[in-house]
């Protein structure tokens, strides 16, 4: 098993490499050349780096990734193919992505798309709180105890 980390807008990202490490579970932060980053972080932490394109942190996680493994990801699109692959795959919300919400969110992504393109504002996400952040801590800890 490993932890695969689309890093570029995680505000987790220390929850998973703290816990992560605890647990003794890999873990693979993937990001965009534009974040790159001189931090060092301790063994069992990898930095994969990839072009700046608009997918190209999904395509390279969805090409690492393995049946088994924990993807962490706020993109739906992203979730929905690690689901299909067979990862566990989380939300830093909180929430975990099954075969039971991935269709209503992507729905939800897709209708607010097309109501940004005829014209209409539509509310943007509701503020990371320290709430989310701990919520996401006991999913995570659940998740990587198993």
């Amino acid at each position: 098993m490993k932890i695969f980390v689309d890093t570029d807008a995680c505000p987790v990202k220390d929850i998973i490499i703290s816990e992560g490490t605890a647990a003794k579970i890999p873990v693979i932060l993937v990001t965009s050349f534009d974040h790159f980053s001189s931090v060092e972080y301790p063994a069992g932490v990898e930095t994969v780096y990839v072009d700046s394109g608009a997918d190209a942190v999904d395509y390279r996680i969805m090409d690492l990734a393995r049946r088994g493994d924990i993807i962490v990801t706020q993109d739906y699109g992203l979730a929905s193919l690690g689901l299909a692959k067979g990862c566990a795959v989380l939300h830093h919300n909180g929430f975990s992505y099954s075969n039971e919400n991935i269709d209503q969110l992507l729905q939800t992504r897709y209708l607010s798309a097309m109501a940004r393109k005829g014209g209409q504002r539509t509310k943007g996400p509701s503020a990371f709180t320290s709430e989310d952040r701990e919520k996401f801590r006991r999913l995570f800890k659940k998740i990587t105890s198993y």
